[in-house]
């Protein structure tokens, strides 16, 4: 489809002990279940990583934060900047279930809005997200006021909020899983026993 996607493989993953991204799932490292996922709807996709050399394997176009340190925001920012799309979806590399199908919603609800953020049980989720490109200059401003928490970024677009209701072709439950993220060891162990049952 004509929008870009980007990973965001920044974080210190201090919680996991381990990088999130390159954890494994049977013979496939977690970033490369998420790309193969991306590819089969999206041409483009930019990496977004301070550690280019840990990800060549990927053959991706990589791309590092202007404003290192900075966290996820920096990450939004350096991708959106990289895109040649204007409608962009951005992922996190902590999210082993991602559904391209489900990006694809997101991007098409774009239209007029600055950005599509699901909430799924009441949550926000900023890091599986649909954003316009234009929105780049809002977002430099939020790093240069170190106002980095991504919500602080939303106060000032034009957004529209998704939630279950909206999104009731994934009313099979999938939904949970599709938002499930690894932050603790526990969390990727539940991980590798879902892709063992779902392969």
């Amino acid at each position: 489809m004509k929008a870009g996607a980007i990973i965001l493989a920044g974080g210190k993953s201090s919680r996991m002990g381990k990088n999130k991204a390159l954890l494994p799932f049977n013979d496939k490292t977690n970033i490369e279940r998420i790309r193969n996922e991306l590819q089969s709807l999206f041409d483009d996709i930019i990496l977004v990583t301070n550690n280019p050399e840990s990800y060549e394997f990927l053959n991706l176009k990589s791309i590092s934060d202007e404003f290192t340190g900075k966290g996820p925001l920096a990450g939004i920012h350096a991708g959106l900047m990289a895109s040649d799309y204007e409608e962009n979806i951005v992922v996190a590399c902590d999210m082993p279930f991602v559904s391209a199908e489900l990006a694809s919603t997101l991007v098409q609800n774009l239209k007029h809005f600055d950005a599509i953020i699901p909430v799924i049980g009441g949550k926000k989720h900023p890091l599986f997200a649909a954003y316009q490109k234009r929105i780049v200059p809002e977002i430099q401003a939020c790093l240069m006021e170190d106002r980095l928490r991504v919500i602080h970024l939303l106060d000032k677009l034009n957004v529209r909020y998704l939630d279950e209701n909206d999104l009731q072709v994934y009313s099979d439950g999938s939904l949970e899983e599709i938002f499930f993220n690894m932050n603790v060891p526990e969390e990727y162990e539940e991980a590798k026993q879902r892709v063992e049952k779902g392969e």
